[in-house]
């Protein structure tokens, strides 16, 4: 279990330097031939498509806080459906974020 422990320690160093020396994130750019998918699921959760899940969640959800008289799952549900208007949106911002 040592021998774990100190081979770890020694692999710290050199993965910290090689995560470092990394200058640039290529995950926002090239990757063309993914748009037309990305654009597809983009206009699903932004569509109609979302709207009935994020409202079929909430719905659940409430019916779920009436049934064990419990408030947390009416939460849950709009926290899913927050998460599901929202989140293309906050993942757009991220990659395409500049310097």
């Amino acid at each position: 279990m040592k021998l774990v422990a100190t081979n770890a320690k020694k692999m710290l160093l050199p993965s910290l330097a090689l995560a470092l020396a990394t200058s640039t994130v290529l995950a926002s750019t090239g990757g063309t031939e993914f748009d037309a998918m990305y654009t597809m699921v983009v206009g699903w959760t932004e569509g109609t498509l979302g709207k009935l899940l994020a409202v079929s969640a909430f719905l659940i959800g409430m019916g779920m806080g009436i049934v064990r008289q419990s408030i947390l799952a009416i939460v849950l549900g709009l926290g899913f459906a927050l998460a599901l208007a929202y989140a293309p949106g906050i993942i757009d911002a991220v990659f395409t974020f500049a310097v």
